[in-house]
Formats: structure tokens, sequence, C-alpha cells
């Protein structure tokens, strides 16, 4: 029973706040739209996959440190968790430094390489720049999260991230209407958020109650790689649902211009919500098994795995049902103009993309398994195939065979065959007798 009640806690912990963090994109969705139309919607859309790769590079150094400082932690190695913390934070200093330096020079050429036209390059460009000159918040709070979280504090990590994500509601609304900041007002409101978050985590530190802290160590190469292959699941799922939406963007420019980016830019949005709470139930996860792998619990590690397999198929039925039949009134959301192609686009993709829900869910918790418990290559296979290796290929394929409705069934497509993949290496390459 205490195995289930720690499941609850991590994982309804982890979750609320993983949906608070797809909020801070979710509320820009929403705000934009009500605010510049289907062009800014385009645009954001255009820019979220540079928001992916910044995530994705906080997740690969939170998720691959985090994972070795509860293994070394519950293995009594206090120094040894402690180096891992400020290599980490070192790696990401010298990352999220990199990023911002992109967005300071380089965001025009960012702009048109997302494929941004005359008519909204503007908005795409103030968008992109500001994300990347901020990476090193939002890279630090994502450390910080994960340390916080595998430190035995997951109510602080959720707390730090819920109010982030509702002052980036609040700056929004103020920023891009009484202001009428626009675009610009959306993006500032959304780097604010991150900033808020860390000074909620860094309480931690105040009161003394941090398991981990920066000391004087050499920066380990050895080290380094290992938290780099840990977490490098995570940064693949990051990456591939930003090259998914660059690839999708492609095909739907071709298919129906820049309106067709609009209805994508919806399903793109509820599809971060969607696999933050499959995130959330296998971040969640992941202090657990790594906590159990140091000790050897391994009959508490295979409870884990069901009760996050089981969560995720409930959750799917649930949302599927609310996403079949709410599907117009999602779309009418984000549709301030009443625009009536975008609404059928938008609604009918809703319908058919969103059937990759449960498969797309067990992919997830599947990498996380085998990346918290010392494992990454089973993990690394997983990502890089529903991240690169079927789905480009497979969005191109069903997009010639069935035009809009065959890049809205290439996800499900892609996540059905991964899942399939994923049990075959659970039976051949886990570690756990």
């Amino acid at each position: 029973m205490s195995c289930l009640k720690n499941f609850i806690k991590y994982v309804s912990l982890n979750i609320f706040g993983m949906i608070g963090l797809s909020c801070y994109i979710l509320a820009d969705t929403f705000f934009i739209a009500k605010g510049t139309g289907a062009n800014g919607l385009a645009a954001l859309n255009l820019a979220i996959p540079v928001f992916s790769l910044i995530q994705g590079f906080g997740l690969m150094i939170g998720i691959g440190a985090g994972s070795k400082y509860s293994i070394f932690k519950n293995q009594g190695k206090a120094d040894m968790a402690n180096r891992v913390f400020t290599n980490a934070a070192v790696a990401v200093l010298f990352a999220s430094l990199s990023l911002a330096m992109l967005g300071a020079f380089a965001s025009d050429f960012i702009t048109r390489l997302m494929g941004a036209d005359d008519e909204i390059f503007e908005m795409c460009k103030i968008y992109l720049k500001v994300i990347l000159m901020f990476a090193p918040a939002f890279m630090f709070n994502t450390l910080l999260q994960n340390f916080v979280r595998n430190d035995g504090a997951p109510q602080l990590s959720m707390v730090a991230v819920l109010c982030g994500s509702i002052a980036n509601i609040i700056l929004d609304y103020i920023l891009i209407f009484p202001m009428g900041l626009g675009i610009f007002g959306a993006v500032l409101a959304t780097a604010t958020a991150p900033l808020i978050s860390m000074m909620i985590l860094s309480s931690l530190f105040f009161r003394g109650k941090n398991g981990f802290r920066i000391v004087k160590c050499r920066i380990s190469k050895e080290l380094l790689l290992g938290i780099f292959s840990g977490g490098l699941p995570s940064l693949i799922t990051e990456l591939s649902s930003g090259i998914v939406i660059i690839v999708f963007n492609m095909i739907i420019l071709k298919l129906r211009g820049n309106t067709g980016v609009a209805a994508y830019g919806v399903i793109a949005n509820i599809s971060i919500v969607v696999m933050s709470i499959y995130t959330g139930t296998a971040q969640g996860s992941q202090p657990l098994i790594s906590g159990y792998y140091g000790a050897e619990r391994y009959g508490d590690i295979r409870k884990i795995l069901r009760y996050a397999v089981i969560t995720v198929a409930a959750v799917s039925c649930v949302l599927y049902t609310c996403i079949f039949f709410g599907a117009e009134r999602i779309t009418a959301l984000f549709n301030g103009e009443h625009n009536l192609q975008l609404q059928s686009m938008a609604s009918m993709g809703l319908k058919c993309y969103f059937t990759s829900c449960i498969f797309a869910g067990f992919n997830i918790v599947m990498s996380i398994y085998f990346t918290a418990s010392d494992n990454p290559r089973p993990a690394h296979a997983i990502s890089i195939l529903r991240g690169f290796i079927i789905i480009v290929p497979m969005a191109f394929l069903m997009s010639y065979i069935g035009g809009m409705t065959g890049v809205w069934l290439a996800l499900p497509a892609t996540e059905l065959i991964v899942s399939v993949i994923s049990v075959i290496f659970y039976f051949k390459f886990s570690r756990i007798p």
C-alpha cells in the first residue's frame, strides 16, 4: 500500500505541475488567437519547435541528473549526489547561454528556417527572439524542478510550476489586451513564468531543507556523458514534438496554406497539454523507480510500472472521449475570427490526431522506465523511433495517400507501431529480475 500511496502522491503532483507547465504555451495560443487572429496563431505554431528545443535540453539534463542523484542518494553516496548537481548546473549554464546568443544574433535566420512568410515573419521573429534569450530561465527552472522532486519535495515543485503558470495567464491578458503589446506581450508573459517558479523553488535552500548543493569539484566528462545519456530520451521526446510540428507545418502549408497551419496550431497546442499528462505520469514515476532501483527493491519497480500503465490507459479513455465530443467547442475557443475553414479542419483533425493518445502515453512511460532503471539504450531507441525514424516518412506517406486526413492519422500510426516495439523491448531488455 505504501508503494501505491507514493505513486499517487508523486504522479498526481507531477501531473498538475506538468499541466501547469504546458499552460505556458496554451495560454499564449488562446490570447494570441483572440488578439491577433489566424496569422498570430500560425506565427506561434511556427515558433513552438524552438520552445520544445529549450525544454528538451532542460529536461535532458534535469531528468538525467535527477535519476543519477536519486540513485546515489539512496545508496548513501551524498558526495557523488552533490557532484551530479554541480555538473548538471554547469551544463545548463553553457547550453542555455548558447541558446540565448542564438536568439540575440540569429533570430531572423531561424524565423526563415521555420518557414515564416512575409505576412507573419515579424510576429514569429519576436516570439522566437524573446523565448531564446530567456532560455537560461527556462532551463534552470526545469533543472531545479527535477532535483526538488527527487529530493522528496514534489509538492513544492508542483506549487512552483502552478504559480508560474497562473502568473503567465494573468500577464498574458494584461500585456495583450489592456496594454496592447500583441505577440510581444504574450511571449514576455511566458518568459516571466519560470522566474516566478524559481523564486518559489529557491525557498528550499532558504529553509535549509535541500539535500543537494553546489560543491567544489572537477567537471567530469564521464559524469556529464552519463547525465546526457540518461536524459537523452527526454530530449528526443521534446525534439520529436518540435520536429513533428515542423514537418507537419511544411506539408500543411503546401496543402492548405496559413489557415491550415493555424488549424494545426490548435491541435498541436492541445497536444502539448495532453502529452504533459503522460509526461507527468512518467516523470512522477521516475524518482520512485530510480530510488527503488538503487535500493534493489525490484518488486516495487514492477508495481510502479503497472500503476503507470493503468493510469495512462484510464486517462486516455477519458481524454479522447472529451476531445471527440467536444472538438467543435475546443476549436471555437481558438477561432476568434470565426473562420469556417479553420473550424472544419481543426475539428476533424482533433478527432483523428488524438486516437494516438493511449499509444503515445504508453511509449512515454516505457521510455522513462528504462531511463530510471539505469538502462538508457532501449529508451533511446523508443524515443528515436517515435521522434524521427518512423514519424517523418509516415507523415509524407500518409499525406500523399490521404491529404489532410492522412496528415492527422500519421501520428496514431507511428505511436501504434512504436508501442509494439516497446513491449518487445520490455521483455527482451528489462534489467528488473
